[in-house]
């Protein structure tokens, strides 16, 4: 299938660059997580997944999220090339936001940087930022990807994505 790229400025990178098979890579940008005023998560020492078509997801260690804040879920999912998924809820107070966050607690050796680490999905009410900007959710309500100004598609998630 043919795919219409969108052009790239100056200072952006293609999602159509990135590798397939996914990759994992170390990165030094400030990831922020909040829900109402409150810090979620907050690092310099994230771990981010690469993949033809998707914006990338960011991975983050637990000593920089404010763990008691979430709870384990019964959901987990299988990704082909990170292993088996777990998830959690984020909960403060009588607030829960279902599945919000997920982890490989044993991710396939190719990508044994993410273990324990977790990612979250960038859906409102929480707001995710990188390096100040906040991110756009990666479009289909599956995929975990964070679209920031430095990224160009279009992404895998949209209307007639499927088979990308």
């Amino acid at each position: 299938m043919s795919v219409t790229r969108d052009p790239v400025l100056p200072g952006q990178e293609s999602v159509w660059d990135y590798p397939r098979p996914a990759i994992a890579t170390p990165t030094s940008r400030h990831i922020r997580i909040e829900h109402r005023g409150l810090t979620i998560a907050d690092t310099r020492a994230a771990v981010r997944t690469l993949e033809t078509s998707h914006p990338p997801s960011y991975y983050l260690p637990p000593a920089d999220i404010a763990m008691t804040m979430l709870r384990r879920s019964a959901r987990q999912s299988f990704c082909e090339w990170k292993g088996e998924a777990v998830y959690y809820d984020l909960v403060i107070g009588d607030e829960m936001i279902r599945d919000l966050a997920w982890s490989y607690p044993a991710p396939t050796p190719a990508f044994a940087m993410l273990r324990d680490h977790l990612a979250f999905y960038a859906a409102p009410p929480v707001r995710c930022l990188v390096d100040g900007e906040q991110v756009a959710p990666q479009p289909g309500g599956f995929y975990g990807g964070w679209i920031t100004a430095d990224l160009a598609g279009p992404f895998k998630g949209v209307p007639g994505s499927r088979f990308w």
